[in-house]
């Protein structure tokens, strides 16, 4: 029987931010059409709810990405962040951890299912108003990427996913 304490205790979520870069090098993003409330209707970053007791924090993220978009987390995604602010979910306060997959150009095709009304890569330019806090996760992302870059750190392809 689970303990039952005084204190009220957030959410916990996962997310990808799944990044693929053109023959011109521009980023582009995979998102979702968010087909439920909140922001029904509004892009999105893949992601949702731990399934608790059954699995850890990456898994969630593996299995959101693959359940909302169909395409398969490559083997090496980083954690690019936790993000808590309070307001960040107008369910209630909500955790997530956010987890980087980088994609070889032209990455694989998306394909919505579970509450996803539609999945699609665009243009980093193109992607925006997104749900959630999911713009400062996308430009946090960049800057990651752009200051690896700086410091000498290359992409390293490996099996149609990159390696960062």
């Amino acid at each position: 029987m689970p303990y039952c304490y005084d204190w009220p205790r957030p959410a916990v979520t996962a997310d990808v931010c799944a990044l693929s870069r053109d023959e011109d090098g521009a980023w582009h993003v995979l998102l979702i059409e968010r087909a439920n409330p909140p922001f029904a209707g509004h892009l999105a970053l893949p992601g949702g709810f731990l399934d608790v007791d059954r699995e850890d924090l990456e898994t969630t993220a593996r299995r959101e990405l693959f359940e909302e978009t169909g395409i398969h987390a490559p083997k090496a995604m980083p954690l690019l962040g936790i993000y808590s602010n309070p307001g960040r979910d107008p369910r209630g306060h909500t955790v997530t951890g956010v987890w980087l997959a980088l994609f070889d150009w032209p990455p694989p095709e998306p394909k919505a299912a579970d509450d996803a009304a539609a999945a699609q890569w665009l243009p980093v330019s193109q992607a925006r108003p997104l749900a959630f806090d999911h713009e400062r996760i996308l430009a946090d992302a960049l800057a990651f990427l752009a200051s690896r870059e700086e410091a000498g750190f290359g992409d390293k392809a490996e099996g149609g996913n990159k390696e960062i």
